[in-house]
Formats: structure tokens, sequence, C-alpha cells
């Protein structure tokens, strides 16, 4: 599998962040693992850290960042991880791309138990699908 793997959203606030975060779990630190968004938010949500420190990945030093900021050409595999994502990530020559679809928890409502549930199945199928792709 590639060792180098860029995963964007719209936000990069939570969903690509989490990717990011169990790729380079999976790959350690030689392997050049990387997120983006294309309207990049202004932090990375604190429940996506929360989440993720519950799963023994820290985040909290991550920050969106602009796709187009990145040098795209250095990532062999781009794995959108929204739909919006899909339809705005501008063409990587060179780079396989892959899209997967799941909900933004950002936008879940409810009690905080509720929301923080969100955050929790988004995570789980992100890790699911990051592990079936490093497998």
């Amino acid at each position: 599998m590639s060792s180098s793997l860029l995963f964007v959203c719209t936000g990069n606030s939570c969903r690509s962040q989490m990717a990011e975060g169990f790729a380079q779990r999976r790959l350690g630190a030689a392997a050049l693992v990387a997120s983006a968004g294309t309207e990049p938010a202004v932090a990375v949500h604190p429940l996506a850290i929360a989440e993720m420190a519950r799963r023994g990945i820290d985040i909290s030093s991550g920050y969106p960042k602009r796709i187009d900021l990145l040098n795209a050409a250095d990532f062999e595999l781009v794995v959108t991880v929204c739909d919006h994502a899909k339809e705005n990530c501008p063409v990587v020559p060179g780079a396989k791309m892959l899209h997967w679809s799941f909900p933004d928890p950002a936008d879940a409502v409810g009690t905080p138990e509720e929301i923080a549930a969100a955050f929790r199945k988004v995570a789980d199928d992100i890790e699911r699908h990051v592990n079936e792709l490093l497998s």
C-alpha cells in the first residue's frame, strides 16, 4: 500500500483529521500522511480531538489546511472523505484517487451524549476504512 496518503474533506476539522490520525498510527512516522480541506475551518473540532484521544491518538496539534497549499504531487493516494470534497478536490496528477462518504459529525444535533455518539460512529467507520485500505 501507498506510503504517502492525503485525506481531504471540506473543513479539515473532523473526518480527514481522524483519517490522518488512524493512518499515521498504522503506517508509522516514516510515512507521509496528511489531511487538508477544500474550505478549511478555523480549528480542529474539539470533539474530534476528544474522540481520537479516547482511542489513544493525539490529533490536538493538527490544524485545518487548504489543499492548494500542500504539494499534492507528494502524495500517491488522495482519499476524499465527504461528497463535497470529492466534487471540489483538484485532480492530483499521478495520484490514485479514492472516495469515501462519511457524514459530518460536526452537524450532529441532540444531547451532548448523542453528539458524542455521532463522533464515535464516524470515527469507527473511518477507522474500519483505513484499516481495510492499509491491510
